[in-house]
């Protein structure tokens, strides 16, 4: 009988090992023991349980009935929950809107579980907590694969903000559906329909209704809500960037109990979130996109009760010596907190070519995820650089790409980049290497159509058709928002620990912890800091080990 209720209990897509994960039934034991974290209600046929866009939802636990979840703007039935079935994603554990209907096929009683409790439950009965989250991940992701939910998107690919509010949906883990001006064979009557015209795209609509034209990341954080209010009060610890360094200290510091906030601009993920799959990173053998990663780090961080505020835009910090720091945000109240850690990693460099700027985000780009995948379609591309980060956007791209470009400045691709990926790259048919060489041009109209490569050495040049250049090379880092009195080396990276007590400005009487910087409470890990390795494991040791420091310092000044 459990065989045929698991059957029931998802509609949406073929059966496979991500379903069986994403809904499971509840035995009779695990939900009497859910019972104290919530109370029984009941829900006539037809009734709404919820709508999409309601703030802090609960989780439902089907006692009795069935109950249907929709699309709201298409009604497209998404799932139906039969006894011993539970609603929710993560929504459930952030208190985003959520982004579906649910309904009662016929009369519905169900136990109401708030999102306080559920983060309780992870803790007080793990093996029915992890059930629960791994389903609220793979629903998650199924929703995201499927593109039959969230946010619709019309634009053109060669629309630089159609990309970024694609990959801004993606970085805060929204499933979406995207109509193209260019290959949707329908796109008039869809304009139509909205009342607009191209020059007005890319438009948002989300599931309630609402029309966006054209947004920014600050207002479709605020109608999405991923924006959250700040809170007046005195944090234990601020962290500046959600890359792996930040969600580290955002998970270590939440679970050991201080009050921790973490702001970024654009969302989780850093540099990392650029990278299609991460292979070298301790337990997961198969590897991992950097999103993937981050999104899983957000869960633990918030599951602790970590706050995060995106999009946020830092623009400066006020550091006293009175164990209270200021970190300003641009538009926003200011945030009062005891530490800082400085994770706001750093960029990849620019080409230095004559138009560039024109084609960025319309052929030039900065990420190799499955959003810029898609954007370039079956076409010859081109990767510049020679690390692993550049080598993973080589291999993850010629799975669809014709021909996969590898432009590299040195003559030697195993110089600087890992034996397992540069033997993976030299054998692949799809993949050619172009060592001692840049691009020095670049052609198109409203879009990249073509570049030109030159040999270093010899002067020679080529001309290939390319719809897309992935710029992998160097690292910015982001500190130019950074006050005097944080010191910085050449580079603009911070400086931490010795390199501040070997300039002979550190002000406190004590030697400076390894991770702080010239201002006693704050401190660096990541890409960001001066001498950081630059892997996401050495990120998330930093972030984790600035934590301890943190605990140090507070433990000294209280």
């Amino acid at each position: 009988m459990a065989d045929e209720t698991k059957d029931r209990d998802f509609v949406l897509t073929e059966k496979s090992g991500l379903t069986e994960r994403a809904f499971p039934v509840l035995s009779p034991s695990q939900i009497e023991g859910l019972c104290r974290f919530g109370k029984k209600v009941e829900v006539p046929a037809g009734g709404h349980v919820w709508e999409a866009g309601q703030e802090n939802l609960c989780m439902f636990v089907v006692l009795r009935g069935v109950m249907q979840i929709f699309e709201p703007r298409t009604r497209e039935l998404v799932a139906e929950h039969v006894k011993g079935g539970f609603s929710g994603d993560i929504d459930v554990l952030s208190g985003r809107p959520t982004l579906v209907d649910a309904i009662a096929k016929e009369n519905l009683e169900l136990l109401e579980v708030p999102g306080d409790c559920v983060r309780n439950i992870v803790g007080e009965q793990p093996e029915t907590g992890r059930l629960i989250l791994d389903a609220f991940l793979a629903r998650r992701a199924i929703l995201q694969k499927g593109e039959r939910s969230g946010p619709l998107i019309i634009g053109s690919r060669y629309s630089a903000d159609t990309l970024r509010v694609r990959e801004f949906l993606v970085r805060n883990h929204f499933p979406t559906k995207w109509e193209d001006l260019e290959d949707s064979p329908n796109i008039d009557e869809r304009l139509r329909e909205f009342g607009v015209g191209e020059a007005q795209t890319p438009i948002v609509v989300l599931p309630t209704g609402t029309q966006l034209f054209n947004p920014s990341n600050e207002e479709l954080g605020d109608a999405l809500g991923v924006s959250r209010p700040v809170e007046d009060k005195l944090y234990d610890l601020v962290i500046v960037g959600a890359g792996p360094s930040g969600l580290a200290a955002a998970v270590y510091g939440a679970s050991e109990g201080l009050s921790t906030l973490v702001v970024d601009e654009r969302g989780p993920g850093g540099q990392a979130g650029a990278s299609s799959r991460i292979e070298n990173y301790m337990g997961f053998p198969s590897g991992l996109s950097g999103q993937d990663l981050a999104d899983r780090a957000v869960i633990q961080a918030e599951r602790f009760g970590a706050q995060m505020v995106v999009p946020a835009t830092v623009t400066g910090i006020t550091c006293t010596q009175t164990g209270t720091h200021e970190v300003h945000l641009e538009g926003m109240p200011s945030l009062r907190t005891r530490c800082v850690i400085l994770a706001s990693g750093a960029s990849y460099r620019t080409l230095d070519v004559p138009g560039l700027e024109a084609f960025e985000g319309k052929g030039i780009y900065y990420s190799a995820t499955g959003v810029e995948r898609l954007l370039c379609g079956e076409e010859a591309i081109a990767v510049v650089g020679a690390g692993n980060s550049a080598g993973q956007a080589a291999v993850f791209l010629s799975e669809s790409a014709k021909k996969v470009f590898l432009v590299v400045r040195g003559d030697n691709l195993r110089k600087t980049m890992s034996s397992y990926l540069a033997l993976r790259i030299e054998s692949s048919p799809k993949i050619e290497v172009l060592l001692s060489s840049e691009i020095c041009a670049l052609e198109g109209d409203d879009h990249l159509e073509a570049v030109t490569f030159v040999n270093r050495g010899s002067g020679k040049r080529r001309t290939e058709a390319v719809s897309g250049v992935f710029v992998m090379i160097g690292a910015v880092p982001h500190t130019s928002w950074l006050p005097e009195s944080i010191e910085r080396d050449s580079k603009g990276f911070v400086l931490t620990g010795r390199q501040v007590e070997d300039r002979k400005t550190w002000p406190g009487s004590r030697q400076p912890y390894i991770l702080e910087t010239s201002c006693p409470g704050v401190f660096a890990a990541g890409d960001v800091r001066s001498g950081s390795v630059k892997r996401v494991a050495s990120s998330v040791g930093e972030g984790s080990m600035a934590v301890a420091l943190v605990h140090q310092y507070l433990a000294e000044s209280s």
